[in-house]
């Protein structure tokens, strides 16, 4: 297996893109990314995008995008994992420079969430669909329950949920890419519209458009365009069950634990060694108990460490200097990449108000549905 780098980045704004197509989304993003690594071509192209058919009505959208991006004859495959899709195109991409198969590969995220299908019918897809959805339960209900899992258990609260909102949306607000750049208040967070109880509007991400890609290439070619390597160090995946019914516990991601022990072992790693992580704060809670399955603290801490701000930029881990998936939006396809980007950025310093000090070694952790899937991928500046 070759090392292997990132070397260029691309992004469009997220947020309600009404006036570009998704193929308009994915080539904006996609031409940065080539733009930006100052490659001549790409060998081939993985594309994550969750519910493309049912949003805007297009499948075969590894083709159609290589299409419009001008990369035909290149291979071009669509990858899906539920809102996972991005972190699995980019571990897909990585493992075809790895295995010497191809030398530069583009890995992109897209989703336009705004057209065409409900939101919530569309994203409600990535749960058990007989014995959840049927029933009336979608995404905010299946996080409600492990909420109130996790506060009857730890004893987490409505307050520290609603400093994990607060913490993400400050630093959204230094993003330019962020859809949404005002900070919040606690005081917003708790008296927000109840949407399933206890998660309010404010703990909720929003529905977003937009995309995301980046180029990876074998090491003796990165070294050719830069002199700033930003190593892939370490990646994993792992499922879970994709009910919570049939979980031993709600209050646990198995597959965010397992995706986590096989990264840190590929890259030779612990907890400790992580300086940042992004991490998918679908709704708040969840970035809480992440937090503690990634290993960053013991079970019931994730809730009091933002309260503290050992998460914040200036914490011991801060978590979501992008401004995550609240504040930077979540465009299902994309998220993974635009993941790997704000990596990139801190890594490499270009982060600006939102640099973390010795940014070193990043985390990526992309997960899908309620947690049935999980991608983690690990950074580190060379």
């Amino acid at each position: 297996m070759r090392d292997v780098a990132v070397i260029g980045i691309g992004m469009t704004q997220f947020g309600e893109l009404w006036g570009k197509s998704i193929k308009d989304i994915f080539v904006e993003a996609a031409s940065k990314a080539i733009k930006n690594s100052g490659v001549d071509h790409i060998d081939s192209m993985y594309v994550g995008s969750m519910s493309s058919g049912l949003f805007v009505g297009q499948e075969h959208l590894g083709a159609v995008l290589a299409d419009y991006l001008g990369q035909t004859p290149i291979p071009s495959t669509r990858v899906e994992s539920a809102c996972a899709s991005g972190g699995a195109a980019f571990r897909a991409a990585y493992f075809e420079v790895a295995s010497g198969a191809s030398d530069i590969v583009l890995a992109g995220g897209i989703e336009k969430m705004t057209d065409g299908a409900d939101a919530t019918d569309a994203l409600a897809t990535a749960a058990d669909q007989e014995y959840e959805v049927y029933q009336g339960v979608t995404f905010p209900g299946l996080y409600a329950m492990i909420a109130n899992a996790h506060m009857n258990q730890y004893g987490t609260t409505r307050e520290q949920l609603a400093a994990i909102a607060v913490k993400n949306h400050r630093n959204g607000a230094n993003n330019p890419n962020a859809q949404f750049r005002t900070p919040i208040t606690l005081e917003q967070v708790m008296n927000s519209t109840l949407v399933a109880d206890p998660l309010r509007l404010l703990d909720c991400s929003p529905v977003s458009d937009g995309g995301a890609a980046v180029i990876l290439c074998s090491m003796d070619i990165a070294k050719k365009f830069t002199d700033t390597i930003i190593k892939i160090k370490g990646t994993a995946q792992a499922s879970d069950t994709i009910a919570l019914h049939s979980r031993k516990s709600l209050t646990t991601l198995n597959s965010v634990v397992t995706a986590a022990q096989k990264a840190y072992k590929m890259a030779g790693v612990t907890p400790k060694d992580i300086n940042f992580a992004e991490v998918h704060d679908c709704f708040t809670i969840a970035e809480a108990v992440v937090y503690e399955d990634l290993g960053f603290c013991e079970k019931g801490c994730g809730g009091p460490a933002a309260q503290e701000g050992r998460t914040a930029i200036d914490g011991k881990t801060p978590l979501n200097t992008s401004g995550g998936l609240k504040s930077k939006g979540h465009p299902v396809g994309a998220t993974g990449i635009a993941q790997i980007i704000e990596l990139y950025e801190q890594l490499t310093g270009q982060a600006g108000k939102r640099q973390v000090k010795n940014a070193h070694i990043g985390l990526a952790q992309n997960m899908g549905g309620s947690g049935a899937s999980c991608v983690i991928n690990i950074l580190e500046a060379k």
